[in-house]
């Protein structure tokens, strides 16, 4: 006997329908981290555009951090929490292995029984995340999903390291999607090279932490070599996404580029050819590196301080440890 399986109804097109934000409670000045690293306010501005970050409270966790920003991202967006049926969270400081951040995420916001899981892509991870709700909500999957890049990296940070401790922050970004009667989300160019592994990522593992084999993990970074995978590479990844979309520098309305740093940001528009008319996101200077979280972070923040950018496209790519890419085109919310 021959049975054909039932599909799930199908849906053209997706888009983000609302963001949401949350920042750790405290902006940490240059001034607080030099002495550990033997450097400047100065120093650190030039090379990095970075003046404050935010650094949440001690008992704050990267879940406290997501559940503040998708429940704003939720009631912005006009839709109710059990109507959401897949949450993603963006991570790599989860304060526990397992259990995910998402499945205690979904609970919290009123989405059960949602499904649940976390993405471990680092600063692409947002973007990771984004590709994927758009694909599930497509193929009909899911109908409304959370995305979420949450990190609080003060937990994971060496003061007394000059490699990237000085960049980091805390906070937390989410984006609602749903299905769109026109194209909300192009194509992702995304990505991964396994063999510069070595460049971004944890000194030490937990099993040498807890065998007394090396002090509690933290991350590095060998900052010339990200530095010039970033400026030259991911550059290249970007157009390849315009191209894909079928967008032209000129046709957008922002650019939102992972926060890592300042000189990358001021480069990368160059390489494009972005006109002035393009906003470009430098939440940077004001909230630090917050890897996952930085995409979604200066998204919100860009559409706060310019509404009028709403429904225009948006290029947003992110880029970090593994070596991971991802960059897609949307329509901003």
């Amino acid at each position: 006997m021959n049975v054909t399986l039932k599909q799930a109804p199908t849906t053209p097109y997706t888009r983000i329908l609302a963001m949401g934000a949350a920042r750790g409670e405290n902006a940490v000045p240059n001034d607080d981290l030099v002495g550990p690293i033997d450097s400047s306010d100065e120093w650190i501005r030039q090379r990095t555009g970075i003046a404050t970050r935010t650094r949440a409270n001690k008992e704050t966790t990267a879940i406290d951090l997501s559940i503040a920003a998708a429940n704003e991202a939720i009631a912005t967006s006009g839709i109710d929490p059990s109507e959401v049926d897949l949450v993603i969270v963006a991570t790599i400081s989860n304060p526990r292995q397992s259990p995910s951040v998402s499945a205690i995420v979904a609970d919290a916001i009123g989405a059960t029984p949602a499904a649940a899981y976390d993405s471990n892509a680092a600063c692409a991870g947002y973007c990771y995340g984004i590709a994927q709700a758009d694909a599930l909500i497509r193929t009909g999957a899911a109908r409304y999903a959370v995305v979420i890049g949450a990190e609080k990296l003060s937990d994971i940070v060496d003061p007394t390291d000059r490699s990237i401790s000085f960049l980091l922050g805390d906070g937390a970004g989410a984006a609602v999607l749903g299905p769109s009667d026109t194209p909300g989300v192009s194509v992702s160019q995304w990505g991964s090279d396994g063999s510069r592994a070595d460049l971004v990522g944890m000194n030490h593992t937990l099993v040498e932490f807890r065998d007394g084999e090396s002090e509690w993990p933290t991350l590095r970074q060998e900052g010339p070599s990200v530095f010039r995978w970033a400026v030259w590479e991911m550059a290249k990844v970007a157009k390849q996404a315009l191209d894909d979309a079928g967008v032209a520098p000129e046709d957008l309305a922002a650019f939102v580029p992972h926060q890592a740093n300042g000189r990358i940001i001021d480069e990368f528009a160059k390489q494009l050819g972005l006109p002035d008319s393009v906003k470009i996101a430098r939440d940077i200077e004001t909230t630090g590196n917050t890897s996952a979280a930085s995409i979604p972070l200066a998204t919100h923040r860009l559409l706060q301080e310019h509404p009028e950018l709403s429904g225009g496209l948006s290029l947003q790519i992110g880029f970090g440890a593994g070596l991971v890419y991802a960059a897609q085109v949307v329509v901003l919310p």
